[in-house]
């Protein structure tokens, strides 16, 4: 039905659904001791403002979904990765898209040659504090909740 430059829409037949394909993303939480880095950016989609764990879309041929994750972390808040580890997948909506967010946990450290993208505010803030951020509604983005509720367990 449709082919765009990142996702396509198939209408499935006798089902009246429509299926939105995606190429997947990633998401780090990157921590800097017990200090989780976000960003804060402005989503058209949404029309707000988001708090969000640095991600991106799988969009490089050949590129390792750890790599993607830290790419992005690199290009969204000047931080590098030292360390980074699996902490599982999420479906965004599996209702009508196949998009698959490969979460991790990454330990970060600043990176002198790179700055922040111009686009996005950093923010860091104390792991718990981000965890009390999902609970109370601060962040609503759902690989952003769900990568910080399994940092937490994973690394209290």
């Amino acid at each position: 039905m449709f082919d765009g430059k990142l996702i396509s829409v198939e209408v499935v037949e006798g089902r009246y659904r429509e299926i939105v394909h995606h190429p997947g993303a990633c998401a780090a939480v990157p921590l800097v001791g017990d200090d989780v880095l976000l960003v804060r950016q402005f989503r058209d989609a949404v029309g707000e403002t988001l708090l969000e764990v640095p991600a991106g879309v799988r969009d490089v041929e050949g590129e390792a979904v750890a790599d993607c994750a830290a790419r992005e972390v690199l290009e969204e808040t000047g931080y590098r990765v030292t360390h980074i580890e699996p902490l599982g997948s999420v479906l965004t909506s599996p209702g009508f898209t196949d998009e698959r967010i490969d979460l991790f946990l990454a330990r970060v450290e600043p990176d002198p040659e790179h700055d922040a993208e111009d686009e996005v505010e950093v923010v860091r803030m104390p792991l718990a504090e981000a965890g009390q951020a999902v609970l109370d509604g601060r962040i609503r983005d759902s690989k952003s909740a769900v990568g910080i509720v399994l940092a937490a367990a994973r690394d209290p």
